[in-house]
C-alpha cells in the first residue's frame, strides 16, 4: 500500500512539473507575402496556471535569405527590428495579445523557415516551439498611376495600411527634386518624404495616425503632379 501511494505521489509530482503553464494561440504557421513586405504573425500567449510566470520568447533557428531578417515585435512595434529575445511576465489568467513575430521579406523570392521558442524561465521543459514557414513571391506587376517624361509612380501598397506602406517610383531625370506629402482631409500636412533620384522605393510610416482617410501628393520641385487617397486602418 505504501509503495502504491509513493508511486502515485511520484507520478503526480512528475505531472505537475511537466504540466504546461501557458498556451500559445492565434497564429498561422504558414505565411505568404511579397518581396519588400514586412510579414507579421500575430501571437497570443495565456497564463493558464494559478501563479505568475516569466516567459522567454527567443528566435532559435532561421533558414532565410541574405536580405531577410526575422525578429520579434513587442507591442506590435517593429521599429527595433533587432529584437530576437524577449522576456515577459504574465499574471494568472493574463493574456498577451499585442505581440508579433515578423519576417522582413527582403529582396528575393523563395521559401524561408523560422523557429521561435517560448519557454518558462524557471522550467525549460515548460516550452512551446513555433515553426513558421514563409513563402515570399514576386510582387505582381503594377501599372503606373502617373507617368511623364520626368517620373513614373506606382500606387501606395498596401492600401488600406495598418502601420507601414511603400510607394515605388522611378525618376527619369536628376534635374528635378521629387517628394511625397501626406495630408489629412482638411489639407493639413502630416508627413513629407523625399524621393531620391538613385532610389526607387520609399517606406511610409502611419502607425501613429488615427484610422481614417488621408491623401498623398507627389511634387516635382514645388509643383503638384498628382494626388491619391490613402486609407489607414487598425
Amino acid at each position: 500500500m505504501k509503495k502504491t501511494l509513493f508511486l502515485a505521489l511520484t507520478l503526480l509530482a512528475t505531472y505537475c512539473l511537466q504540466a504546461q503553464s501557458f498556451v500559445v494561440s492565434g497564429y498561422n504557421e504558414n505565411q505568404k507575402g511579397f518581396i519588400g513586405d514586412l510579414i507579421k504573425v500575430p501571437l497570443q500567449i495565456k497564463n493558464t496556471s494559478s501563479k505568475p510566470i516569466i516567459l522567454i520568447i527567443r528566435k532559435e533557428n532561421a533558414q532565410i535569405g541574405s536580405t531577410q531578417k526575422a525578429f520579434l515585435c513587442p507591442g506590435g512595434n517593429c521599429d527595433n527590428a533587432g529584437i530576437e529575445d524577449l522576456t515577459i511576465k504574465l499574471e494568472p489568467g493574463q493574456t498577451v495579445q499585442n505581440l508579433d513575430l515578423a519576417l522582413d521579406a527582403g529582396l528575393v523570392s523563395g521559401f524561408s523557415t523560422v523557429n521561435f521558442i517560448v519557454f518558462n524561465k524557471f522550467n525549460s521543459q515548460d516550452a512551446v516551439n513555433l515553426d513558421l514557414n514563409f513563402s515570399v513571391e514576386e510582387r505582381p506587376l503594377k501599372n503606373d498611376i502617373y507617368s511623364s517624361r520626368h517620373i513614373a509612380i506606382h500606387d501606395v501598397y498596401p492600401n488600406p495600411v495598418v502601420d507601414f506602406a511603400y510607394i515605388d517610383y522611378k525618376l527619369l531625370t536628376d534635374q528635378f527634386k521629387a517628394k511625397m506629402v501626406i495630408h489629412n482631409i482638411l489639407g493639413s500636412e502630416l508627413s513629407e518624404y523625399e524621393l531620391p533620384f538613385l532610389e526607387n522605393r520609399v517606406k511610409i510610416r502611419v502607425d501613429d495616425y488615427t484610422p481614417g482617410i488621408y491623401f498623398y501628393t507627389i511634387y516635382l520641385d514645388s509643383e503638384s503632379v498628382m494626388t491619391r487617397k490613402l486609407i489607414v486602418k487598425r
